[in-house]
């Protein structure tokens, strides 16, 4: 009797543990850098433009006027103001950020330069918070290698995309830790999360590697 007591007690206590992990996020598959908090002037090198080619890299993308673009890891703003100044008033650009204070510095700066068409989005670090949908375009610069939970914020980076949009992910390579990520682990995630790969260019240049474009498979 003692024994299958315990034997019930082991069953009901492994049930409720698989309960539990099933329910929390997912932990990270790799090493990431811890996400930049730093003086946002570090983003506004004056040669930054013409080493990323960001006009180039806005062509590609498909980014044009009236076009809905999400900058995920919008830091200071940098490329938010730029596509923003791309789609101009009858399109939107959301920069998404998961730091409030990076968010407070964007809505000064688009009233400072004019710019109604930027959203702020505070997001989540597996979840950017776009609707299902809503975008042309998106793009990641010099962020992913801080993502901590790749797949599930891909799968919803996926969601919000409509049917033709383009993913673009900017980066450096490396481990991970060191503030870059090899090119072909992000290929690799992304197919994981739904996306394939129909670009890859190394015109980008400074302290980036790569420049990857996907498209989401259909849901």
């Amino acid at each position: 009797m003692f024994r299958a007591k315990s034997l019930l007690n082991f069953a009901v206590s492994a049930l409720c543990l698989g309960s539990v992990l099933a329910e929390s996020p997912q932990s990270p598959v790799r090493p990431t850098s811890e996400p930049y908090k730093g003086d946002l002037a570090i983003f506004e090198s004056p040669d930054r433009a013409r080493n990323l080619q960001i006009k180039r890299v806005m062509d590609l993308l498909g980014i044009k006027r009236g076009s809905e673009v999400a900058d995920i890891g919008a830091g200071s703003g940098w490329f938010t103001v730029r596509s923003a100044r791309r789609v101009g008033k009858d399109g939107v650009v959301y920069a998404v950020e998961i730091n409030p204070d990076y968010i407070r510095h964007i809505e000064k700066r688009a009233k400072k330069e004019k710019l109604p068409n930027i959203r702020t989005v505070l997001g989540k670090p597996d979840d950017p918070l776009l609707g299902q949908a809503s975008v042309d375009a998106v793009l990641l610069l010099k962020t992913y290698h801080e993502v901590a939970q790749p797949i599930p914020l891909l799968r919803n980076v996926r969601k919000a995309m409509r049917p033709g949009a383009k993913l673009g992910i900017i980066d450096r390579n490396g481990i991970g830790s060191d503030h870059g990520l090899n090119a072909e682990v992000v290929i690799k995630e992304g197919a994981e999360a739904g996306f394939v790969l129909v670009a890859r260019h190394d015109f980008v240049k400074g302290d980036v590697d790569y420049f990857l474009i996907f498209k989401a498979t259909p849901l």
